[in-house]
């Protein structure tokens, strides 16, 4: 069954129905909330927190085609309330992979480097194009923005990682 069926049944109080919507951005969502946050609690509870809110609110989505940005909207929300919560005291932790090698842990240090220069607008439209693989129109959607607003912000936002890097 696709995308736009599921999430018709589900709009009807289809609970499996909803359950294969989750597993179908299960692994989008949490990404998308891992690189937001950088803290692997901070992410899965973000993520419950979206995955709840949309399996109540289920109804009121409009467009079925559109449950793909309706759930990172909700995420968006999701982790910007855990941000304001933490009132940004806590210091980004690195992401951290025990069985990682030396050259991987550098590499993903230098990411988070390059991802904490950008604004959180930078950063959610940088995020949501390479983790999540959204397109400029499905970001300006679920930021509020337009999609060439979301296009020419993401353009800059990767030339100044690409110049921090370099």
């Amino acid at each position: 069954m696709d995308e736009k069926a599921l999430a018709q049944k589900a709009k009807t109080g289809d609970k499996e129905a909803f359950a294969a919507l989750y597993t179908l951005y299960k692994d989008k969502l949490y990404r998308y909330a891992y690189f937001k946050l950088g803290v692997e609690a901070d992410a899965m509870d973000a993520v419950s927190d979206c995955v709840c809110e949309a399996y109540k609110y289920i109804r009121t989505l409009k467009k079925t085609e559109a449950f793909s940005a309706w759930v990172f909207r909700i995420l968006y929300r999701s982790c910007s309330q855990l941000i304001k919560e933490q009132a940004q005291s806590r210091e980004q932790e690195e992401l951290n992979d025990n069985s990682a090698s030396y050259t991987e842990d550098f590499l993903k240090a230098e990411l988070s480097e390059a991802l904490a220069i950008l604004s959180e607008e930078e950063k959610d439209i940088v995020l949501l194009s390479t983790v999540a693989g959204y397109n400029s129109k499905e970001i300006g959607k679920i930021l509020g923005i337009k999609h060439t607003t979301a296009r020419s912000k993401l353009s800059r936002a990767l030339a100044k990682m690409r110049e921090f890097l370099e």
